[in-house]
């Protein structure tokens, strides 16, 4: 098998506050024929995600910092056109952690790849609703906020990949939820998907007008929150919280591009006398629900219970403007870039 070629990006200087398209920088290269123990992958997927923009800054987190110069890495999927590892053949689907380029080569386990099942599910779902997206709120959910029946649920970023998921999931648990979005047709997806109340916070732009739609959808008040955001959203769920709620804090993609530090919940006294639960996550902890997960999402999909969204733009070309995308609202359900 000859070599591939291939476009990738690097990560050409650290961003301050909101990236911009000059810190990425793209470069032509090959995909060599594989030695022993390596695959050979033409990804045709792959995806950008808010937790990307912390492995920008230089410093210490749950996962490396991007270097300066070196090929970005993200979840991606693709088939195999090559292989000289026992575990792999020619024709085989693999998910990895390859992506912002066209092409690879290397041991499957350098890259997290993973050789995937046949499903009735289209490609790109292996990195929304059936991967890692889909996992962080199941798991989120499910096991963080411990989610029972009858439950009032508050979720923030409602119309995002992770958090139109959690709506669903929480909804099939036969739970009131209260979604909140950006925009009219952000808000008319996530009513959509069963949201019994949509909040949208570019009309309640302000924190009191914020905590007053919640309120009004949730007047009893709630007994979990999905974080997705941070900021007004978070104050407004302590505010709004029953005692013993609990939250599930996912994300605060509101603070990710400061650039200086942010000011926390001013009414977080509350948590003490409300005795409210705050436990922040990540996916990775929670791996090991990952065979029931995919039993149930592969369910609620077949039986229409659980519906999902796309984002998608083509070519590898256009990966910084994407990645852009999800911190401007450009994105309904996961953003997705597709390569040819």
């Amino acid at each position: 098998m000859p070599s591939l070629k291939s476009r990738e990006w690097t990560l050409a200087s650290r961003p301050v506050g909101m990236p911009k398209l000059s810190d990425f920088q793209h470069q032509d290269t090959e995909a060599p024929e594989p030695s022993k123990g390596e695959i050979q992958v033409q990804n045709s997927w792959m995806s950008v995600d808010p937790y990307m923009r912390g492995r920008m800054y230089d410093r210490e987190s749950y996962v490396p910092p991007f270097q300066i110069g070196e090929v970005l890495q993200g979840h991606a999927v693709g088939t195999v056109t090559a292989s000289h590892h026992p575990d792999y053949s020619k024709g085989d689907l693999v998910t990895s952690m390859a992506g912002w380029r066209e092409a690879w080569t290397a041991d499957p386990s350098s890259v997290m790849a993973n050789k995937m099942p046949k499903t009735n599910l289209p490609d790109s779902a292996l990195l929304g609703v059936a991967g890692m997206p889909g996992l962080t709120a199941y798991a989120g959910i499910l096991r963080v906020a411990d989610l029972q029946e009858g439950d009032t649920v508050f979720v923030s970023g409602a119309a995002g990949a992770v958090g139109s998921t959690v709506v669903q999931i929480a909804k099939i648990k036969n739970c009131t939820v209260i979604g909140s979005a950006g925009g009219e047709e952000k808000c008319k997806l996530v009513k959509k998907l069963g949201a019994d109340h949509v909040i949208d916070y570019k009309q309640h732009d302000s924190y009191e007008a914020l905590l007053g739609a919640l309120k009004g959808a949730a007047p009893k008040g709630i007994d979990v929150y999905f974080d997705n955001v941070g900021g007004d959203h978070l104050q407004a769920a302590i505010e709004a919280a029953r005692p013993m709620a609990r939250f599930a804090i996912c994300g605060m993609i509101s603070q990710y591009n400061a650039t200086e530090p942010q000011p926390g919940p001013y009414n977080i006294i509350q948590v003490v006398g409300k005795q409210l639960t705050l436990r922040g996550f990540i996916v990775g902890t929670h791996v090991d629900m990952q065979p029931q997960f995919l039993q149930d999402m592969a369910k609620w999909i077949e039986s229409g219970q659980m519906k999902f969204e796309e984002t998608v733009m083509e070519g590898i070309e256009n990966a910084p403007e994407a990645f852009l995308g999800l911190f401007q609202g450009r994105n309904t359900g996961k953003m997705l870039v597709k390569l040819g």
